[in-house]
């Protein structure tokens, strides 16, 4: 099969299933992670003939595009803050909210002066925050703590990958009565998809995306957010802030939470779509 008649094949067999544009980037990507070329380039091959395992591998991909499987997990890879990170279907796929969450953190700490920032990132999924922050502020010390030993395995591989040493700590956060140390920064974007959201989710999440990263009850929407916070009181610096991703309905709630449990500096900031997205506090 001719390059272009594979690019015909491709856009009309998910036409249905997607956007124009989505597909589009999908291409895109397939032609530089597959063949290693642009699609300016691929416009100048549009003659060139598939090889047979190329094309083979080609259909494959189609085939779970169509049955609107993430393309970070088809291609097992995706980036996040500019870094390249692996990716397993034990781990969510890192969203642009995420990384605005960890540029936020990163203007708040790259003119501090101290060598011993210690950082913890607790629900690390792929290391996605954790690795990030480790490379973007370089003198920081940085743990990442899951409960899932394959999502660790993944956050390790993507540390090694990145030249980065985190220290992971495998633990289910919310049976935990103590931390290693005391954090001059602990963040986390813990699970806070409400089961009673799961109807208005795309395929593409529900059915292929970890729900235990996800969910959380509805009766309880949030546990982890206190948790974590009865931690912080105990483990958190003097000067120290914590750091939350939040569901965007529950952003008065868990700065209510907060100001409860004696947290001060609390701040509210909303990601570009203008949905409270992340919240920070300290103990001054």
């Amino acid at each position: 099969m001719k390059l272009n008649a594979f690019r015909v094949e491709f856009f009309e067999s998910l036409k249905n299933f997607y956007e124009l544009e989505e597909v589009r980037g999908f291409y895109a990507l397939l032609l530089q992670e597959k063949l290693g070329i642009s699609r300016a380039e691929a416009v100048l091959q549009a003659e060139s003939v598939l090889d047979a395992s190329t094309e083979a591998a080609f259909k494959e991909i189609l085939k779970r595009l169509r049955n609107q499987e993430p393309i970070q997990y088809i291609l097992n890879r995706t980036y996040f803050c500019d870094l390249l990170f692996v990716l397993h279907a034990n781990v969510l796929i890192p969203r642009p909210e995420t990384e605005e969450l960890v540029y936020w953190i990163v203007s708040q700490y790259k003119n501090n002066p101290s060598k011993n920032l210690k950082i913890l990132d607790i629900g690390t999924g792929s290391g996605c925050i954790a690795i990030s922050l480790a490379k973007l502020l370089p003198n920081a010390t940085v743990s990442a703590m899951d409960i899932s030993k394959k999502a660790l395995n993944t956050a390790l591989e993507n540390a090694q990958n990145n030249q980065v040493q985190i220290n992971f700590i495998e633990a289910d956060v919310l049976k935990t009565v103590s931390l290693e140390s005391s954090f001059d920064l602990i963040v986390s974007n813990p699970p806070y998809v409400l089961e009673v959201e799961k109807s208005k989710m795309q395929p593409n999440v529900l059915n292929f995306e970890p729900h235990q990263a996800l969910f959380v009850t509805d009766a309880n929407p949030l546990i982890f957010y206190e948790k974590i916070a009865n931690l912080a009181l105990r483990h958190l610096s003097k000067k120290g802030r914590l750091f939350f991703e939040i569901n965007e309905s529950y952003g008065s709630k868990i700065k209510n939470l907060l100001a409860e449990k004696g947290f001060s500096s609390i701040k509210l900031k909303t990601d570009f779509y203008g949905k409270n997205r992340m919240i920070s506090s300290g103990f001054h």
